[in-house]
């Protein structure tokens, strides 16, 4: 079995992968825990502390080869407003039910939640049932890489 320590963000250059892994939200943030990769590969994740990894990014092998991290695609709600100020009070109501979410310029995506999207549904935001990677906000007293999410921002 490998063993990984470090976790590369993603563009770090450092070379191609031998294998990768498809991990969802919740997987990606992880301190200890063996991986099993598409191709087979298995490795032991133990990092000193706990990480978000970085789709696209890779683990760090301790015999120097790499194995890349991946976002998996899952079943989301993209909320939209009908202006800037709407979908801040959407936010408003998303944060303050402790609810992770991946904040955007124009819309909001969260997990699907029947309730949660009857209640955004009454307050006026158009709700709709999407399948992509997530990205949530950890808050501010986690470590993470942000780059996949400012580009985010700016692309749509």
């Amino acid at each position: 079995m490998l063993r990984a320590t470090t976790h590369l963000p993603a563009g770090h250059g450092k070379g191609t992968p031998i294998d990768s892994i498809v991990l969802d939200h919740d997987e990606r943030r992880l301190r200890r825990k063996l991986l099993t990769a598409k191709g087979g590969t298995e490795v032991m994740v133990d990092f000193p502390a706990t990480v978000t990894l970085d789709h696209t990014g890779a683990l760090l092998l301790e015999d120097g080869g790499l194995v890349e991290i991946l976002a998996a695609s899952e079943d989301l709600y993209e909320i939209r407003g009908r202006n800037p100020e709407h979908l801040v009070r959407l936010a408003w109501h998303i944060g303050n039910r402790h609810t992770p979410a991946a904040l955007e310029a124009k819309r909001i995506l969260i997990k699907r939640d029947h309730v949660l999207k009857q209640m955004l549904e009454g307050l006026g935001a158009r709700v709709t049932a999407v399948r992509e990677p997530f990205f949530a906000e950890h808050g501010a007293y986690h470590s993470h890489n942000h780059a996949h999410q400012e580009h985010a921002l700016f692309a749509r």
